[in-house]
């Protein structure tokens, strides 16, 4: 039966149904805007490739419109009720497609708000990829490694993964560089020799603070840290301004520290038929 009264209050309803989603629309998608605008701008990355959040507001919005007018008006009730089963079942079905691209994207926002690195950052991602920073985005972070191959690693693997960053605060690299003498090797002249390899190079920089300047500690840090079998533990500490400077000084040290002391005349710290042995065996 027609009842004007109660048609003009459904026709109400659903124009203020409508009115609010059109508000809650604009509301949010300011929000999603400059929430975007702000994490492409830190990830160095062009906002409008991320335009279709914006649009996916909208288009859950008018569902859930639709949803309430359908569910309210008892004689489109049944037809609601199908709406609302067929859009549900349309959720799941993208959720479940969606969900590890969501999960890159998400790993990838708390990689802005936390800032475990940045781009030109130096870093190693779990045991397996080293190098430098080169790209973050919201779904994958490129490293470009030491061979200058491109290592495209999903945000969300991230996440998972211990990160070891050699550039987030201070570059300096404090060089641990270890080597087997003799125990009939003279240790003064072996302290000596490290220590004059070391800075003389021309990667090296003396980090000592004030305190250890007055405290009269040297530059290059030389200890005895193990006494082995066969031989006496050497380690030299010696420090450089960054990453890339610190291993070439390793490389250096390791070579001219090997050679110095063959000058001096500092036998192998293994007898010859240990040598002799692993030379046939290999």
């Amino acid at each position: 039966m027609w009842n004007p009264d109660k048609n003009w209050e459904q026709v109400i309803f659903i124009l203020t149904v409508l009115a609010s989603g059109f508000i809650a629309s604009r509301i949010l998608r300011a929000i999603v805007g400059r929430f975007f605008k702000k994490a492409a701008q830190k990830l160095k990355v062009d906002p409008t490739h991320y335009s279709f959040f914006k649009n996916a507001v909208d288009l859950v919005i008018f569902l859930v419109v639709t949803i309430i007018i359908f569910r309210s008006i008892p004689a489109l009730e049944s037809f609601g009720t199908t709406l609302l089963t067929g859009a549900g079942v349309l959720a799941a079905i993208v959720g479940f497609a969606s969900q590890q691209a969501f999960s890159n994207i998400v790993s990838g926002l708390f990689l802005v708000i936390f800032k475990p690195f940045s781009v030109g950052d130096r870093v190693k991602i779990g045991t397996l990829y080293s190098g430098d920073v080169e790209d973050i985005t919201l779904r994958h972070t490129v490293i470009k490694d030491f061979e200058n191959r491109r290592v495209v690693i999903p945000n969300s693997v991230i996440s998972n993964e211990v990160i070891l960053n050699s550039t987030i605060e201070d570059e300096k690299i404090c060089v641990l560089l270890e080597f087997p003498v003799s125990y009939q090797a003279d240790l003064a002249k072996v302290f000596e020799i490290a220590e004059r390899s070391a800075t003389s190079h021309p990667y090296y920089i003396d980090n000592r603070n004030e305190d250890e300047l007055q405290r009269g500690e040297k530059p290059v840090m030389v200890r005895v840290t193990a006494l082995n079998e066969l031989n006496v533990q050497v380690r030299v500490s010696v420090w450089s301004k960054n990453a890339v400077e610190a291993f070439i000084l390793k490389c250096d040290l390791m070579r001219t520290i090997k050679d110095e002391m063959t000058k001096a005349g500092m036998e192998s710290p293994y007898p010859p038929g240990i040598l002799l042995s692993a030379s046939k065996k290999s």
